[in-house]
């Protein structure tokens, strides 16, 4: 049965710059991407009908109906390739969701590449950045899951090449949901300046002060973290999840253990960049 990866994203650096008139908000990131996540699996169908399993850790936190991502991606690219197949896909859902490492919009990315193969799709016959872009403002990231340095709200791409592949990183949840809407209605409206991508270690985020007013926990998770003495801890997306940057895999493996032991109630992933 084919597969594909649903990479965890992760924002290394996000800024905020102004909320716009449509209820989004024009913001500056450095998108990067770890080399695990959920996996997606499919057998292909003749008569265009489309189905969707999901097992794995979080299964019963994600409903499998027709507004699933997953779903949603697959039906998207029929339209757009005209296509008269079908799917049984099948989800290993091993991250949590609304936690800020793209998720939904890393399934949804993940049923394209997928879908493509399965299908025999061309991919030149198929506007992708506009299939991927219908479908939430990470997806066109995640489609290609590299490094890259996104503006406007996400959706315009830059890559940047800044030598990350291979870096060790933990990522820490302490499982508590943290709804990305309610997070961006937090931001105080402040622009606190551009994003460098070069420079992205000098810059922050600026969804963390309302995400922890929302979830607390997300700062005891954060200085927890620090006090690994990670070469940088930080939250990504609008939370709940937080990362680590450690200098080699033996610091983040030693870390994890000592999160692990201490928060046993909390989800943790030891793995890198890609």
């Amino acid at each position: 049965m084919p597969t594909e990866t649903a990479y965890a994203k992760l924002n290394l650096a996000l800024h905020v710059r102004a909320r716009r008139a449509d209820g989004y908000h024009d913001l500056e990131s450095l998108f990067a991407f770890c080399t695990d996540g959920d996996s997606l699996s499919a057998e292909p169908r003749d008569d265009g009908e489309l189905t969707l399993t999901i097992e794995g850790d979080f299964a019963d936190d994600l409903d499998p109906g027709d507004d699933n991502l997953v779903l949603r991606a697959a039906r998207a690219l029929q339209a757009a390739s005209g296509t008269m197949l079908g799917a049984d896909l099948v989800l290993d859902k091993s991250l949590p969701i609304a936690s800020g490492i793209g998720g939904g919009s890393a399934d949804a990315a993940a049923t394209l590449r997928l879908l493509v193969r399965l299908w025999g799709l061309r991919p030149m016959d198929i506007d992708f950045p506009r299939v991927a872009a219908s479908l939430g403002a990470d997806v066109p990231a995640c489609l290609g899951s590299q490094t890259m340095f996104g503006t406007g709200i996400g959706e315009r791409l830059e890559p940047v090449d800044l030598d990350l592949a291979g870096m060790p990183v933990l990522l820490v949840n302490p499982l508590v949901p943290c709804p990305t809407g309610p997070v961006f209605r937090g931001w105080d409206g402040i622009d606190r300046g551009s994003l460098d991508p070069q420079e992205w270690r000098r810059g922050r985020n600026d969804l963390a002060a309302p995400a922890i007013a929302l979830v607390p926990e997300i700062d005891e998770v954060l200085a927890v973290l620090k006090a690994q003495l990670p070469s940088l801890a930080r939250m990504s997306g609008s939370g709940a999840t937080c990362f680590a940057l450690f200098g080699s895999e033996a610091e983040r493996d030693a870390a994890a253990d000592r999160i692990e032991a201490d928060h046993p109630d909390w989800w943790t992933l030891a793995t890198s960049l890609r």
